[in-house]
């Protein structure tokens, strides 16, 4: 099964003005399939992985073999990160409903949760992402990962562990023509695009399938 490069599903000037078209499109097309593209060619000697989605596939880092874990890790993990980062794009949306109300309960304000997500993004020193996860349990947190890792390789292999509702690319690749080295801007500018009707549906598929009631 060979992974494919996901449509975005709007045009690459649909972020305007707070992210360009130009990074989007190169980001999506350029950065993205070249993930898409060496993780194939990873897949390919894996015959035994073949058939997992690429998802379920980052839970199961420990059983890749030694030699092929760097190239699978980064690049499967850089594909299922930047899947999810596109469909939780979109102007317009807003933050409501159960969701809001998780984030004021484990965060105790929608603004107290923006801080902690800021300064994750901010601080994550070179390239990763910031993320707000959800755990076993339906607490939310904020965690961020280094380079292409993602929170559902778990503690042991990311450093943190949960579902991924939502996260913010901070590689310099993201922002860098638009805003240079002013990474602060960008993450700003992130709350005006996010979708939190796809980040709220996610939640609410999670709490319905985990024992968090």
């Amino acid at each position: 099964m060979a992974y494919t490069l996901p449509e975005l599903g709007y045009a690459y000037d649909a972020l305007e003005p707070h992210f360009d078209a130009m990074t989007m499109e190169i980001h999506h097309s350029k950065h993205h399939q070249t993930y898409v593209n060496n993780a194939n060619l990873v897949i390919e000697n894996l015959p035994e992985f073949s058939e997992i989605c690429p998802g379920a596939l980052l839970t199961k880092l420990a059983e890749v073999p030694a030699d092929k874990l760097t190239a699978l890790r980064n690049n499967v993990g850089g594909h299922v990160n930047h899947s999810l980062f596109w469909k939780s794009l979109k102007k317009g949306t807003i933050l409501q409903g159960a969701l809001k109300e998780a984030i004021e309960r484990d965060f105790g304000s929608v603004d107290a949760f923006k801080v902690e997500f800021e300064k994750a993004a901010t601080t994550r020193f070179g390239s990763g992402w910031a993320w707000l996860v959800i755990d076993e349990k339906g607490k939310l947190s904020v965690v961020s990962t280094a380079n292409q890792d993602s929170p559902l390789m778990g503690k042991e292999i990311a450093g943190c562990a949960g579902y991924p509702l939502l996260g913010l690319d901070v590689w310099e690749h993201a922002y860098y023509l638009k805003f240079q080295n002013r990474r602060p801007d960008y993450i700003k500018e992130f709350w005006n695009v996010v979708n939190w009707d796809f980040v709220s549906e996610r939640f609410e598929k999670k709490m319905t399938s985990c024992a968090c009631k």
